[in-house]
């Protein structure tokens, strides 16, 4: 087990908002707080629908943890990773979204 797992979605109205975008561009951001102990947030933006994964890897490539494997439609994303049952060290966080691909380096301290 990879601990808990809470994923929060915004998702725009039907009815137009303007306090309520949909984003324009695909990005990864940096997850925050970095360096992190025991949890962080990893947070993305999808400018349409997608089949989306996000998968964390140690730095010999081996997967730690499928947080996300789902399709979503457009929005800003914030999934918390709680990485208490692995050891200290760096980790990639890798977002697929159709065919784009965004990685970013993240380090857990205990």
């Amino acid at each position: 087990s990879f601990g808990t797992l809470s994923l929060v979605t915004k998702v725009t109205a039907v009815e137009k908002d303007p306090s309520v975008t949909v984003p324009e561009v695909f990005a990864l951001e940096q997850n925050y707080p970095n360096p992190f102990n025991p949890s962080t947030k990893i947070s993305y933006q999808l400018p349409e629908a997608a089949r989306v994964t996000l998968t964390i890897f140690n730095v010999l490539g081996q997967k730690v943890a499928d947080l996300v494997d789902d399709h979503q439609v457009a929005g800003r994303y914030v999934v918390d990773w709680n990485a208490r049952s692995v050891s200290t060290g760096v980790y990639f966080y890798q977002l697929k979204a159709d065919n784009r691909i965004s990685v970013k380096k993240m380090l857990l301290l205990k």
